[in-house]
This record gives C-alpha cells, structure tokens and sequence, in this order.
C-alpha cells in the first residue's frame, strides 16, 4: 500500500495514477476541505482528464484520509517554497510531512520525496528526522516532472528519475512507478537527482530570460523580436524560446532560486535571469503606459487585463505574471483596472468581470497576459478594440507587442 502525501497539483494526479493502475492507495492531506470534496467524487482543481481519472481510482478503491497511514511506501508531494529574503528552499512543509509519517509509519518503510529541493536538502533536512526517529527507514527522492495543463499525459509518458541510498531499494521503487510510467526511469543518487530536476527548470528560466532580454532590446530599436526568433530558431543549433509578460507557476521562478540561495558565489546567471523574468509584469506596466499615452486613453478604468492564470487552460494562479503585475500598481489603479480569465470562478479583485463579451465591451485597450483558448477561438471580438498581445497569439488584427 503507498501513502500519498499531499493532495495538491502533484500528489493528487500521482495517487490517482497509482490507483487506476492497481495500486492500493490512500491519499491524505491535513485539509479536510479536500478531503471531503475527494470522497464525494469533486475534483479540487481544474485539469484536463484529472475527472475521469478520479472516477477511475474510486472504482479501484481509492481512500481519503487527513490521517497518516500505516503502509510500507510513503510518497510525500507538498509545496516547497523559496524564503524571499535568503532565495533557498523553505522547508517547514516537507519537516512536517515527514515527521508526520515518521510516528506512524514501519520500521522498514520507504519514504519517496517528490517535492522539488535543492541539492543536499534530503540529507540536511530529511535524514535527520528520520535517524532520530530510530527507525530504519529507507529514503528516496523522485521528483515530479509534470505540468498543468497536460498532467496525465505526462504523468504516463515522461521520463523520470529515481535517487536512493541503494540500488536495491531505488528498483523497489522502481516498479510501483512503471505501473503507470511508460517513459524511462533513470536510477541514480540522491544529490544527483535532487541536482537534476532544479537543473532543468532553471535551464528554462534562462533560457525565457534570454528571449525577454531580446524582446527588451528589439523595443528599444524598433525591430521585431518575434520574426528575429523565427529566423534565428532555423539554425539547427539554436532553440530560443518566446518572450512574454513574466515566468510563473511553482517551478520555473522558484527553482532556481534554490541555487541561488545556495550557491551565491557561483549563480550570477542564474541569479540574473530570474531577476530578468521577474522584471517582465514592470515591464508590462510601462508598455501599457505608452499606448495609453498614444491612444489618448486617462484611466485604468478603460483598460483590461485577459488571463489571471500562469498559463493557458489551467486554474493555477501560482507565481502568475499578471497577479505580480497588480501587485506592482498602487491601490487605485489595481482596482479600477479590469479583470478577466474564464477559468477562475472565484471572486479576486475588484473589477473581476466573470464573461468575455462583458469585459470586452467594458475597455478600450485589452491586454492578453495568458494564452486561454477562449481569446484564440474569439479574435472577433476584439476586433475594434486597441490590444496588447504579450503572448504574441492574435494573427488576424492589428496589436502591439512586447
């Protein structure tokens, strides 16, 4: 039986994968509000096939708990976060998981982090509570690799990483993930695996820093960023990415900062890019300015900002490029600006209007943050109206750009 940690994005998609494949599950998470949303067959959070798959995991038998299990594997998917101050990893989450399951759990249990650390966190944060537990507990780290949006595709189809202190225990591991995992599964340390999942999404996070340094510079001399990244992506050695309104999400803009906070002495780069990145919502401020300017455009009021989300087609507002940039404005301004993204629900903001058509009709210059489907299948609507497309999406009407 595996105990799933943690019912967020990662570990509620994890268990139930693991059930609909045959494995006996019990998800629990200190929220009785998901909880009980779970055992009345309710997903917490919008996800494409994520329904379906719990349907599925309720007919294998799937179980809710806000308790710890006594089970032999533990997989432990709670937030990680990053202290603003010092940019490394905040633990309090993962401490408190872990001693959780350390007061319940065998002597001989198996202990699978999936949230995402800096390099060494296992052994200076997780080993210690486990040794002063006295039990012999074995520790594995496998690091998530999935994105919302896509969740149970990549879940079944992406490559994943297995770091133990043994061989023997990491192929344990090994075949509870290959009950649904059709991507390799590569077995290494635990310091190599914690290593290579910051490492691929601080990669990223220059990479984007690049295209939106590019962007920056190609405003200033009038020429167009986007045609200069067509071109130059034709090399078969290159692969820029798009420039856009910011970096979001919990994995992008906050990974990195964990070498950061580590290693200070050696992440100039890194440190650079993500303050790059995070300066792209100020820099959307000021893009907006100027086409007021041009336009003749006095208020706030007449502008609307589409997308609230940190990428298409998901709910998920983490780290979101358009909550950074309303966080930017003063009081007055951050509520007479309009708000839209038809995939929040629940009231944010003042002037958080809950239908395309209306927020359209109540602004003169929109301003396309997020990518949604919605705005793709519904360029006619916009068809009189001043836009700013930072995601570069809008083929048919005149816009400006980054």
């Amino acid at each position: 039986m595996v105990n799933v940690v943690g019912l967020g994005y990662i570990g509620l998609p994890t268990s139930l994968m693991l059930a609909a494949h045959g494995i006996e599950v019990v998800g629990t998470d200190v929220n009785i509000d998901i909880v009980k949303k779970l055992r009345n067959k309710e997903i917490t959070f919008k996800e494409e096939g994520l329904e379906e798959l719990l349907d599925r995991a309720i007919d294998k038998g799937i179980v809710f708990s806000d308790e710890y299990q006594v089970v032999d594997y533990y997989i432990v998917a709670v937030p990680t976060p990053y202290d603003s101050l010092t940019k490394r990893v905040d633990t309090v989450y993962l401490k408190q998981a872990v001693e959780s399951v350390v007061k319940v759990c065998n002597n001989d249990a198996t202990i699978i982090v999936e949230s995402t650390v800096s390099p060494g966190t296992i052994d200076r944060v997780v080993r210690p509570i486990v040794e002063s537990s006295h039990k012999k507990c074995n520790i594995v780290h496998a690091p998530e690799r999935i994105l919302p949006g896509n969740m149970v595709y990549e879940l079944q189809n992406n490559s994943r990483t297995i770091g133990a202190d043994s061989e023997k225990v990491a192929k344990r591991v090994k075949k509870i993930y290959e009950s649904f995992c059709k991507g390799e599964i590569v077995i290494t340390d635990i310091r190599t695996a914690e290593m290579t999942k910051v490492v691929e999404n601080t990669y990223r996070d220059i990479n984007i820093a690049f295209a939106n340094e590019l962007a920056k510079i190609c405003r200033y001399d009038d020429m167009d960023v986007y045609e200069i990244i067509k071109i130059a992506n034709r090399h078969p050695r290159v692969n820029i990415l798009s420039p856009g309104p910011g970096v979001g999400g919990h994995c992008i803009s906050v990974d990195p900062w964990f070498l950061v906070g580590d290693y200070p002495k050696f992440s100039q780069l890194i440190s650079t890019a993500r303050h790059i990145n995070d300066s792209m919502p100020i820099y959307v401020i000021d893009r907006i300015k100027e086409i007021m300017d041009k336009n003749n455009i006095d208020s706030f009021s007449d502008v609307g900002l589409y997308g609230l989300t940190y990428k298409p087609n998901v709910d998920d507002t983490r780290e979101s490029p358009t909550i950074q940039l309303l966080n930017q404005l003063d009081e007055k301004d951050r509520d007479e600006i309009k708000k839209y993204d038809p995939m929040i629900e629940k009231k944010m903001y003042k002037n958080q209007l809950n239908n395309l058509q209306d927020f359209v009709d109540s602004v003169k210059l929109v301003v396309i943050m997020v990518d949604h489907s919605e705005i793709l299948n519904s360029e006619k609507l916009l068809n009189d109206k001043i836009i700013l497309d930072t995601k570069n999406v809008i083929k048919n009407l005149p816009t400006y750009k980054l």
